[in-house]
């Protein structure tokens, strides 16, 4: 972490991006400045937060590590220590850093115990106390209402837990308002945001690519992993993966840098070479991938797009020999589930499933007599066992189409030349 009195800014090290503390202060200022049009919002209102604890492995005194904060509140404060808390006045925007108080004798194993005031130019707040201090500072400044942070994510169904402290039931709270407003800022990211997300797919991009280089038959997908994590932390000082690498059959990994995270699917043969079924499959994937590409911009319904890589899905398996009849008919009837019995993409930003959601895309049917009519049986059973094939990609929306962030060969010739070594195809 770098700070200096100019501009406070998180970093790992020369060759990594700095991340200015103005971001989350730039955040905050979007959060307020959304709550203000709310007609449920009342002068007066605090927003309290409160962020991740460290823990240990089971009973042991081993902390599970490396610890990885609560992502509203980082969102919110950019905060990388367990323990803490965070107000903010909606009225003035004032910030308070609540910080965990260390034991004087800490200082043995610690060094010297870093004061309030270092966490203040850090963090690019406006005032840090303890979070023993926090119910006193909090009857002081008499909020007329504790915006607390309570809701459910559309993914896993969980609620977020609100923040909770001892005394907190002597203050009025509210558990519904900030939610939705919050999630709502999360989805739409600053040029800020986009810059810190371009470094982590610029970073896992690279990484991608060196396991393109070093697969050979006979490798263990473990070892494929390791070479993706190992560029990522010793070139990007991304210690953290967006989520736990997928590496059976592809590879879906992505690393985070400052808890932004990135999302990239490679689909390739260990061999370095497609057979022509392999092309046939991988370039229907990769077409549907493109088209949809091609028609994101401000405005176009996702749905729509989802039934789009559906459609030329289907006609390019119709091409392949897969599939025989209307493709029109075949829509009707959503074919394209059973190739694709998921939803077409997701939001990315803080968490690799983004907060924010968008309505259910798609039923996933399963096959049924009416979609069987299509399937050319004799064929399709030609390519079972061929596997399945991801192309994953992460893009921004932007005012005239989409911005491709992700950097890795994508058509079977940039494939096959990068697994040769071929330095002159890569991107």
């Amino acid at each position: 972490m770098a700070t200096s009195r100019a501009e406070p800014s998180f970093c790992l090290g020369e060759h990594t991006l700095k991340v200015p503390m103005a971001l989350f202060k730039d955040n905050r200022r979007r959060l307020i400045e959304r709550l203000k049009l709310s007609p449920k919002f009342t002068n007066r209102a605090m927003i309290l937060l409160q962020g991740g604890d460290s823990h240990q492995r089971y009973c042991t005194d081993v902390d599970i590590a490396p610890f990885r904060q609560e992502s509203y509140f980082h969102w919110t404060f950019g905060v990388i220590e367990p323990g803490c808390y965070g107000a903010i006045n909606v009225d003035t925007g004032r910030s308070t850093l609540y910080i965990e108080r260390m034991p004087d004798e800490y200082v043995i194993w610690l060094g010297k115990i870093k004061p309030p005031q270092y966490y203040k130019e850090k963090y690019n707040v406006d005032e840090v106390l303890y979070v023993d201090e926090l119910c006193t500072d909090l009857q002081k400044k008499d909020p007329e209402v504790l915006l607390l942070l309570k809701g459910l994510n559309t993914d896993s169904k969980s609620v977020t837990k609100p923040a909770g402290f001892d005394g907190i039931g002597q203050f009025k709270t509210d558990n519904e308002m900030l939610h939705p407003i919050i999630a709502e800022c999360r989805v739409f990211k600053s040029d800020m945001e986009i810059e810190v997300l371009r470094y982590a797919n610029k970073i896992s991009s690279e990484a991608h690519k060196v396991v393109m280089r070093n697969l050979k038959p006979g490798m263990y997908e473990y070892q494929a992993e390791s070479l993706f994590l190992h560029h990522c932390y010793s070139y990007g000082g991304m210690r953290h993966v967006s989520y736990t690498c997928i590496a059976g059959s592809l590879f879906d990994m992505g690393a985070e840098y400052n808890c932004y995270a990135s999302d990239i699917t490679c689909s390739f043969p260990a061999s370095g070479k497609f057979t022509e079924d392999q092309k046939t499959i991988y370039n229907a994937v990769l077409h549907a991938n493109r088209a949809v590409l091609a028609a994101s911009k401000p405005g176009v319904p996702w749905p729509e797009m989802h039934r789009l890589s559906e459609r030329v899905l289907l006609e390019e398996l119709k091409t392949g020999g897969l599939l025989q009849g209307d493709i029109n008919d075949m829509m009707k009837v959503h074919l394209g589930a059973v190739f694709m019995p998921h939803g077409l993409g997701h939001l990315m930003g803080i968490d690799v499933h983004d907060v924010g959601g968008f309505p259910e895309l798609i039923d996933a049917a399963l096959a049924n007599p009416e979609q069987a009519k299509f399937l050319y049986e004799q064929r399709i059973n030609q390519f079972r066992g061929t596997g399945g094939v991801r192309v994953e990609d992460d893009i921004v929306i932007i005012p005239d189409g989409a911005e491709l962030l992700t950097c890795v060969p994508r058509t079977v010739e940039e494939i096959e030349a990068v697994m040769r070594g071929d330095k002159s195809e890569e991107k």
